[in-house]
């Protein structure tokens, strides 16, 4: 991740730009986020910075968490991430925000997706259902046979099958950076994000599309 902020989905929106056209946008709260620590290959063997986000009461800390927020100086946070080869110079105690990047950038955004509770194969995983008539009857929406014959003799490993959908790690990539408010902390980027409203998210330099590319 050479560059990365933890952030916080607000919410959804649309922004018109100067020909008045309307883009629909998903405002995330991107800081302010606070260095931790910053490994190096010498010490640690690898390079990377560790960020926090959102202030947290002491009492609500691990101990051995708040040791080692204690350690480098830190505040009790609510979410700590590391970004491996992180781009930007910083040292313990800074503090990055949604300047890191700018309208323009692509970025990629990584999530939860909303939960769904315990749901069918119709909805879960596209099924088609039997079918309404000839005699049919109690099998509208279910999935049929799951099983084998003499070998092996077992319900196969992955079948898609009832079960709990949603509440899963989802990355978005390649979402255009639209407006940078530093004053505000906030990123409006152009499209959609998993997760629901207050959910924490992390918002990335894009893989595919870094800063300085061109279609």
């Amino acid at each position: 991740m050479p560059l990365g902020l933890l952030g916080k989905k607000l919410g959804q929106t649309r922004v018109y730009d100067a020909k008045g056209v309307i883009t629909p946008v998903t405002i995330v709260l991107a800081g302010p986020n606070r260095v931790l620590q910053c490994k190096s290959q010498q010490s640690d063997g690898y390079n990377a910075v560790q960020l926090g986000f959102g202030e947290q009461k002491e009492q609500r800390v691990t101990k051995p968490l708040l040791g080692h927020l204690k350690k480098f100086n830190g505040l009790p946070l609510k979410r700590i991430l590391e970004f491996r080869d992180f781009s930007k110079e910083v040292k313990p105690g800074d503090v990055v925000g949604p300047a890191l990047f700018a309208p323009g950038d692509y970025v990629d955004a990584i999530g939860f997706t909303k939960g769904r509770g315990f749901e069918g194969v119709v909805k879960r995983h596209r099924f088609r259902g039997g079918d309404s008539t000839h005699g049919a009857k109690g099998w509208h929406r279910r999935a049929g046979a799951i099983g084998n014959r003499l070998f092996p003799g077992t319900v196969n490993r992955g079948m898609k099958m009832p079960g709990h959908m949603g509440q899963v790690r989802r990355t978005v990539q390649n979402l255009q950076v639209i407006q940078v408010r530093e004053a505000d902390n906030v990123l409006l980027i152009k499209g959609a994000i998993p997760g629901s409203k207050g959910d924490y998210v992390v918002i990335r330099e894009s893989k595919k599309r870094p800063k300085g590319w061109v279609r």
